[in-house]
């Protein structure tokens, strides 16, 4: 049987009256690329908020990494990465010094934070770009250093909150490329998105629509299950419902 990284039962996130999150259950195994999709809106990035330990559930439970969402949370950050939607990485430092920078707060000796930066670099294709100050450098190759140092200590487990929104689409390839790598060595890989295309590199996927999960199966699954050519016609035949 395979080892469930991340695991969702019956959870809830309730906001004044609006229920964000509303009794949502899910598995995601170890070395699996799972996929979060939905409109924004949807109640996606509230979910991925509570699993990563930044927002306490109003109900239900979640484990992450066999601990519980609500009473471990230091230790669920310190066997993951994260990359949230809003950009996080420091404009006044340069590439090499942002990795720098997050290589220290991972606690990494100063040879690991060497060999990682790059392996980093080089995975990314920023060596050229390590001296120069991220307020420099574009958009697409901002995120890509953000995955970069969201990975730098090896995290078992990686939360990805719509990595490519906004990237063009030479990164957004590159950025798949990283993730699926990672996945092949067993990195567990949880990432939101509102990209039909991407949903459709993910070995299961979830269809979240007003709090709800409506759908949760492989694309290829949902496809046939649906009778759809595409994951975008599957979500829209949901949705519309």
């Amino acid at each position: 049987m395979n080892n469930i990284a991340v695991q969702a039962i019956d959870l809830c996130r309730q906001f004044g009256h609006f229920m964000a999150v509303d009794h949502i259950n899910f598995e995601v195994y170890q070395g699996e690329i799972f996929g979060f999709l939905g409109a924004n809106g949807a109640g996606k990035t509230t979910t991925i908020r509570m699993l990563t330990g930044l927002l306490m559930p109003t109900a239900g439970e979640g484990r992450v990494n066999g601990f519980n969402i609500s009473n471990d949370v230091e230790k669920i950050k310190r066997t993951i990465g994260y990359m949230s939607q809003k950009f996080s990485l420091y404009q006044d430092l340069t590439v090499e010094e942002n990795i720098e920078f997050y290589g220290g707060i991972y606690g990494l000796s100063p040879q690991q934070i060497h060999d990682r930066t790059d392996w980093v670099l080089d995975k990314l294709n920023l060596q050229a770009q390590r001296r120069t100050l991220v307020s420099d450098i574009p958009l697409g190759w901002k995120q890509k250093l953000a995955l970069g140092t969201a990975v730098l200590h090896n995290p078992p487990i990686l939360f990805l909150d719509e990595p490519t929104s906004g990237v063009d689409p030479v990164s957004r390839r590159e950025f798949w490329m990283l993730i699926n790598e990672l996945a092949r060595n067993n990195t567990t890989v949880f990432v939101t998105t509102h990209y039909m295309d991407e949903a459709e590199y993910c070995n299961r996927l979830s269809i979240m629509h007003s709090g709800k999960i409506i759908a949760l199966d492989s694309p290829t699954n949902l496809k046939q299950t649906y009778k759809k050519t595409s994951i975008e016609d599957v979500f829209v035949s949901l949705v519309d419902k």
